[in-house]
């Protein structure tokens, strides 16, 4: 008995055929699901709708819940207002701790000397901080008392000046050029000056007056107290501010903050000894020149030259300008005298003393010096020179090279 082949297409089987097609159900089911796939993937493909806007719009399309923005906007805007405030108000303990920071770094460079003379550092701060309070006791005695009878006597003498003044011959020129409007402006100074109320006016009143006198001597205090902890700690305050950097960094962060604080103190120490030098020089003239207030004019010297650049011109017109109410010819010389004391200061004095400070471009001088002087009044523009120089290091050093090293 012979058993069926169960393969199909066997030759002579007339039921199937090897080049049969498909059946037709099958085709067609086959079909079905290819097309079913396509849609399903198509349907995928679409992107469904959550309520929220796609990643790659605007900002401003992309606000899914302005409600929670603007809180956010809100309450950073009160955070930030709250911080100026509280900037605002403590904005004079602020001006106490740069001052005394900077006083700290003025001094810095006389300590080290000392150190470098095999004295500690503790006795050198304190051998600092006597003699500078002696020195500065000394001429508060010498000074202070004298002051206040010039300006008393320069309030005193104001009619007998203006009536010396009418008779000199600069005041004829000035009448025959000008014509009369000169004797006019010249009574309404004299009237303006001679009126107690408008001294008073001046002066904020009596007790205005030793309120700010009072709030200069406690400040003065408290930069001296706050500058002597800060001349104690500087070392390790150095060291403090290089760890913020990273430890690859370290060695060329301690290097710039060493030379930073080099160049600011002797910048600082620089610029008070030329105005010490400028205070002398100033005193002596008005002194061997007869001509009114020598101490007052020496302090005055002293504060107007601390200014950048500009001071000693400032002060040689302002005095040579008072001078001439005591005659032409005292104003004169002390004009061409101080005049040339500046040209030796210019190129003598200060590269001696400014040897170590960095160099600043002089555009650069008058625009810190008004920036700071318009900020923080005299302070602001005797610190705003090292600033600049410490900001233009840190961009030679630090950002040039970075820019140089991009190709």
């Amino acid at each position: 008995m012979t058993d069926a082949s169960p393969l199909a297409g066997t030759p002579g089987d007339p039921g199937s055929s090897p080049a049969d097609p498909l059946p037709a159900a099958t085709t067609a089911t086959t079909d079905a699901g290819t097309a079913g796939s396509l849609d399903a993937a198509a349907l995928a493909a679409q992107p469904v709708f959550t309520g929220e806007a796609p990643a790659g719009k605007t900002f401003w399309a992309n606000l899914n819940s302005p409600f929670r923005l603007g809180l956010v906007l809100t309450l950073g805007a009160l955070a930030a207002v709250a911080l100026g405030l509280a900037f605002w108000n403590l904005s004079t303990i602020i001006i106490y701790i740069v001052f005394a920071l900077f006083v700290a770094l003025g001094l810095d460079p006389v300590v080290r000397w000392f150190g470098g003379h095999h004295v500690a550092r503790p006795w050198a701060i304190l051998i600092v901080y006597t003699a500078f309070a002696l020195v500065f006791t000394g001429i508060l005695l010498l000074v202070v008392p004298a002051l206040v009878g010039q300006m008393s006597q320069f309030f005193g003498d104001i009619p007998e000046l203006v009536e010396e003044f009418q008779a000199s011959d600069f005041y004829a020129w000035l009448s025959t050029t000008f014509g009369t409007e000169v004797g006019t402006i010249i009574d309404q100074v004299e009237a303006f000056l001679t009126n107690p109320a408008n001294i008073a006016a001046i002066g904020g009143g009596v007790l205005n007056f030793a309120v700010n006198v009072g709030t200069t001597i406690s400040g003065l205090i408290i930069v001296l107290v706050l500058s002597l902890y800060f001349l104690a700690g500087l070392p390790s305050m150095k060291v403090a501010f290089n760890r913020f950097a990273p430890a690859r960094s370290r060695a060329k962060a301690g290097a710039m903050t060493d030379q930073i604080t080099d160049s600011i103190g002797a910048y600082l120490m620089g610029m008070v000894v030329l105005a010490f030098c400028n205070s002398v020089v100033a005193f002596l003239l008005h002194l061997f020149l007869g001509l009114p207030f020598p101490a007052l004019m020496g302090v005055l010297a002293f504060l107007i030259t601390l200014i950048p650049l500009i001071g000693s011109v400032l002060y040689w017109m302002t005095a040579t300008i008072l001078a001439l109410f005591t005659g032409w010819l005292p104003a004169l010389i002390f004009a061409v005298i101080y005049l040339i004391y500046m040209q030796l200061e210019a190129y003598v004095l200060t590269p001696r003393v400014m040897n170590r400070a960095i160099a600043v471009p002089g555009a650069l001088v008058v625009i810190g010096a008004m920036v700071g002087g318009t900020l923080l009044g005299l302070l602001g523009a005797l610190v705003a020179i090292p600033v600049t120089a410490s900001i233009l290091l840190i961009i030679k050093q630090v950002f040039i090279p970075r820019q140089d090293a991009k190709i």
